[in-house]
C-alpha cells in the first residue's frame, strides 16, 4: 500500500508542478468563460444597419414592411437606373425592385441589388414579411375577414407536469435537464480522453526511457499502472474543479462588466413586477412588456430550481470518475504494447469508438428514451458514462441506475484485470509491434 500511495504521489505532484499544467489551468477557464459569454455579447451589440429603397412597382408593399433597428425601408417611385446611382454613392446600400403583377404571379420574384453581401437573416426577413402581406391581401380579396385568421392562430404552449409518487404536481422542463445531461456527458468525454491519454503517454515516456525496468524491480506491474491511473484521476480532479471556479468567477466578473446596464434592466423589471403583484397597477399597467420579458428570465431560473442537481451532481461524479478508471487503465495497457505513439492509432480506434457511438445513440434517445437500445447502452460499461448522463433526465428507473452503476463498477474490476495483464507483459516487450493475437496470448501468461 505505501508503494502504490508512493506512485500515486509520484504521478499527481510530477504533473501538477509542470509548467504546462499550470498554462492550462488558467488558459481553460478563460477559453470557456469566453465560448459563454462572447456569444452573448456578439448577440447583444448593435448590428449593421440596412438602408433599403424598395420600387414598388405593384403598389402593394407601400409602407406595408416594417422597419426594424437594423433595416430601414424607404420607398421611391424612380426607375431603376436612377436608383443604382444612389446605390453607388447615396445612403442605400439595398435595393429592392418588385414586379408590376406581384398579387396576381403564382410566384413572386423581386431582385435586390445590393452593394454587400446582406445576411441570410436580412434576406429571410424580407421574405417572410413580403409573404406576409400577399397572403392578407389574398384572403381579403375572397372576403375572408383577417380578424377571424388571427384569432384562429392561438400558440399552443405544452406544460409538462411530473406526477411524484405522493399525488403532487411537478413542473418539469426536459429541453433544460437535456441541456445539463448533454454538458455532463461532454465533460465526461472530454475527460476521458484528455486524462486517459496522459497515462498511456506517461507509459510510453517511461517504457522508452527504460524508466520502468528500475520502477518495476521494487514494485508490481499491477501496482504501478494502478497507481499512475489513480494519480492521473487526482490531476484531472484538481484541475476540473479549478477550471469550474475560475471559470464561474471568470464569467461573473465579464458578465457584470460587460451587461451592467442590461443587469439593471432586469433588476429595474423585477421591481416594476413587484408593484404589479402588489395590485399597483398605476405604476405596472404600462410596463407589462418589460414584466413579460422578466417573467421569462424567471420562468427559467424556476424550471433550472426545478431540477434535482444533487443527483445530477452525484451521478456525474461517479460515471465521471469510473468511466475515466476504466478506459485509463485501457489507455494504459496501450501505452505498454507499443513503443512509440504512433504505433497506439491501431489499438486506440476500437477504444474509442463506443465513446463515440454513444454520442450516436443519444441522439435516438431524444425522441425514445425507454427503448430497448437506450436501456441496454445505458447499462453497458463502455458506454453508460455518456448514454446514462444524457438519458437521466427522462426519470430512470432507480433499478436501471443502480444495474448500471454495479455493471461500471464490474466492468472497471474487468477491464482492469485484462489491462493488468497485458501491461504486465507488454510493459517489458521493445522492438516489435505486437498483433491483436498476440495480446491475446498475453492475457493467459503465468507468473
Amino acid at each position: 500500500m505505501n508503494k502504490l500511495l508512493l506512485i500515486i504521489q509520484r504521478e499527481y505532484f510530477s504533473r501538477v508542478k509542470k509548467k504546462s499544467f499550470l498554462i492550462m489551468t488558467i488558459l481553460g477557464p478563460v477559453l470557456l468563460a469566453g465560448l459563454m459569454v462572447v456569444p452573448v455579447w456578439l448577440a447583444m451589440r448593435d448590428k449593421t444597419d440596412h438602408q433599403v429603397l424598395v420600387l414598388d412597382h405593384s403598389g402593394l408593399f407601400l409602407d406595408k414592411l416594417p422597419n426594424t433597428k437594423q433595416i430601414k425601408f424607404t420607398y421611391g417611385a424612380e426607375s431603376i437606373q436612377t436608383a443604382k446611382a444612389k446605390l453607388k454613392d447615396g445612403p442605400f446600400d439595398m435595393i429592392m425592385e418588385i414586379k408590376g403583377d406581384a398579387l396576381n404571379d403564382t410566384k413572386t420574384t423581386p431582385v435586390l441589388y445590393y452593394k454587400k453581401q446582406p445576411g441570410i437573416s436580412v434576406e429571410q426577413y424580407i421574405t417572410n414579411t413580403m409573404e406576409n402581406v400577399l397572403f392578407d391581401y389574398r384572403l381579403q380579396g375572397d372576403s375572408i375577414d383577417l380578424t377571424k385568421i388571427d384569432k384562429a392562430r392561438r400558440p399552443v404552449e405544452l406544460l409538462t407536469l411530473k406526477v411524484t409518487e405522493d399525488g403532487k404536481d411537478e413542473k418539469t422542463n426536459t429541453e433544460i435537464n437535456m441541456a445539463i445531461g448533454f454538458a455532463c456527458a461532454i465533460a465526461i468525454y472530454f475527460m476521458i480522453f484528455l486524462y486517459g491519454s496522459q497515462v498511456m503517454r506517461g507509459v510510453i515516456e517511461e517504457k522508452s526511457n527504460r524508466i520502468v525496468e528500475v520502477i518495476v524491480s521494487s514494485v508490481k506491474p499491477f501496482q504501478l499502472m494502478l497507481g499512475k491511473i489513480i494519480g492521473v484521476a487526482f490531476v484531472g480532479l484538481t484541475q476540473f474543479i479549478l477550471w469550474i471556479v475560475l471559470t464561474l468567477l471568470i464569467q461573473t466578473a465579464v458578465t457584470t462588466v460587460l451587461f451592467k446596464d442590461q443587469l439593471a434592466d432586469t433588476v429595474k423589471h423585477n421591481s416594476q413586477m413587484e408593484k404589479v403583484m402588489k395590485n399597483d397597477l398605476s405604476a405596472g399597467i404600462n410596463k407589462m412588456d418589460k414584466v413579460e420579458s422578466t417573467n421569462e428570465v424567471i420562468e427559467l431560473f424556476n424550471n433550472v430550481s426545478n431540477i434535482n442537481i444533487s443527483k445530477v451532481l452525484m451521478c456525474f461524479a461517479f460515471y465521471f470518475l469510473f468511466g475515466y478508471l476504466l478506459y485509463a487503465a485501457l489507455f494504459a495497457a496501450i501505452g505498454s504494447a507499443v513503443d512509440s505513439e504512433a504505433d497506439t492509432q491501431q489499438f486506440i480506434l476500437p477504444v474509442t469508438i463506443p465513446l463515440i457511438a454513444s454520442f450516436i445513440i443519444a441522439q435516438s434517445i431524444v425522441t425514445d428514451p425507454d427503448s430497448s437500445m437506450a436501456q441496454f447502452f445505458s447499462i453497458f460499461p463502455l458506454t453508460s458514462p455518456i448514454v446514462m448522463m444524457v438519458r437521466l433526465p427522462f426519470d430512470v428507473p432507480v433499478w436501471e441506475l443502480a444495474l448500471s452503476m454495479f455493471c461500471l463498477v464490474i466492468g472497471f474490476l474487468f477491464f482492469t484485470w485484462v489491462a493488468g495483464k497485458i501491461y504486465r507483459t507488454g510493459i517489458l516487450m521493445y522492438g516489435k509491434k505486437p498483433t491483436w493475437k498476440e495480446l491475446g496470448k498475453w492475457l493467459f501468461y503465468k507468473g
